[in-house]
């Protein structure tokens, strides 16, 4: 759906850091041209990874469409037809596969509240997330958050009686995320950061289940170090026949569009990195990790808020200065979208199971899997990453703040040419809090620093800003 609003400023909270007052000896080194390091597999994502089922993603979407239709204003008493009926099912089934003996398992809660009649809402309307939270093993402050909307629609945005299945829009997100879910947790893995798994209501009448939760974590100031929205990712056929079962689209962002630029955003950009966001940081981890743990399967990132001029529920979470992603199926077909269920012309249109590759939706519920799993459990980004621009010189000196993790080995320091999407070299530095980066210059190249623990699991890329 169409969404246009402006940014609040708290996206600086991501970008602004104070001045690092530097104690540590500055090491050096002569760097010849290394290559990335390769992503540290470990046994226990590759086990979550295999688990992921497509069967039990078909009956999950299956059963969504079995609800007829899920409009944000269908029915919410009946045990068999509507919202209502199809968001108690959801949280029942996360009760009942998150249960898990000797593990807290997953704490399952509606989130709920009214949003007022509007443009899109003819009456004042309850709005209910369906929350799965997944706690961390060790205390932490930090979640991952991944959602898919289990709301449906027909033509008509605002008819709530018509058979709407939202099979691809979004069952298939939807029961991606429930099958994420309860393998993470019947996996009982040991993980640093706290995962949410969330099913939201009211995307296609205005996104109004994100905003709300996106809101209610900025004004709690909750640490959201990323998150994904898994929208429109069931099928892998186009409009024009083609099959493409090989790849899934991330959109990133990388400077938002506000009418006020925070001073934080200004310096970014007077450095060179917009396309060194936080949400474009984070989509690089995500292509890095789902590609080595998805064989034959490519993160296609796209630098971009979502499609041209449209939306999803990672919208309110960047407009609230959080990291975040939306994951997508490489060419939507509109005849399976947003569509009353009919034939014409000999075509048959409408959001139908018939038309979802459940093979494909687990693919990239794989990815997800990875992607949750690696930054659960590996260390946070590193903290005041700072370029040192005291003097003039043809090397570069980073500095940064420590990490705290009991498991910490130490960072390592990626570089790309500028031209580059992607990074393109690495080099392990230490447990050190600074580097300098003999005879490559600042000029040249982007840098990031990245902490790694001692079973090689490495965090997100922290860009640097200038130390003046």
């Amino acid at each position: 759906m169409l969404r246009f609003a402006s940014r609040p400023a708290v996206i600086a909270s991501l970008l602004a850091f104070p001045l690092l007052s530097v104690q540590s000896i500055i090491a050096t080194a002569q760097n010849d041209t290394t290559a990335l390091t390769p992503v540290a597999r470990q046994p226990a994502i590759e086990q979550i990874v295999k688990e992921i089922s497509p069967a039990r993603i078909n009956a999950y979407i299956n059963k969504l469409v079995s609800f007829e239709t899920r409009h944000t204003m269908s029915d919410t008493v009946s045990d068999t037809r509507g919202i209502g009926a199809a968001r108690r099912w959801i949280k029942a089934e996360l009760e009942r596969c998150g249960t898990v003996k000797g593990s807290p398992g997953l704490a399952v809660r509606f989130d709920s509240y009214i949003e007022p009649a509007g443009r899109r809402l003819t009456q004042p309307t309850e709005i209910v997330n369906v929350v799965a939270e997944l706690k961390s093993a060790v205390p932490s402050d930090r979640y991952y958050v991944v959602s898919g909307h289990y709301d449906s629609r027909a033509t008509d945005v605002m008819d709530a009686t018509s058979f709407a299945p939202g099979a691809n829009d979004d069952a298939s997100g939807t029961a991606a995320v429930m099958e994420m879910a309860c393998v993470m947790a019947q996996a009982n893995y040991p993980l640093n950061a706290n995962l949410i798994f969330m099913a939201v209501a009211g995307e296609e009448q205005g996104l109004f289940g994100a905003a709300h939760f996106a809101k209610t974590a900025r004004a709690g100031k909750m640490n959201i170090a990323g998150m994904f929205t898994n929208d429109i990712i069931g099928s892998s056929r186009a409009d024009d026949g083609h099959l493409d079962n090989t790849q899934v689209r991330l959109f990133a962002e990388g400077i938002p569009a506000l009418a006020d630029m925070p001073e934080a955003l200004r310096t970014l950009i007077s450095t060179g990195g917009e396309n060194d966001s936080p949400s474009r940081q984070l989509a690089r981890h995500v292509k890095a990790v789902g590609e080595a743990y998805v064989s034959g399967f490519k993160v296609t990132i796209v630098n971009r808020r979502d499609r041209y001029l449209r939306g999803g529920d990672h919208i309110p979470f960047l407009e609230q200065g959080y990291a975040a992603l939306r994951f997508t199926e490489p060419n939507e077909d509109f005849n399976h979208q947003h569509q009353n269920v009919r034939v014409e012309n000999g075509i048959k249109i409408g959001d139908l199971p018939e038309y979802v590759d459940v093979n494909y939706t687990a693919q990239v519920a794989r990815v997800n899997a990875a992607a949750l799993a690696s930054l659960a459990t590996g260390p946070a980004a590193p903290a005041q990453v700072k370029i040192q621009t005291a003097q003039l010189e043809n090397s570069t000196s980073l500095v940064w703040q420590a990490n705290t993790e009991a498991d910490l080995a130490g960072y390592r320091i990626l570089w790309r040419e500028t031209t580059a999407a992607n990074w393109q070299h690495s080099l392990d530095v230490g447990n050190v809090t600074s580097y300098t980066m003999k005879n490559v210059s600042k000029d040249n190249v982007f840098f990031a620093v990245q902490a790694v623990d001692k079973k090689g699991n490495v965090s997100v890329a922290s860009y640097p800003l200038p130390l003046r």
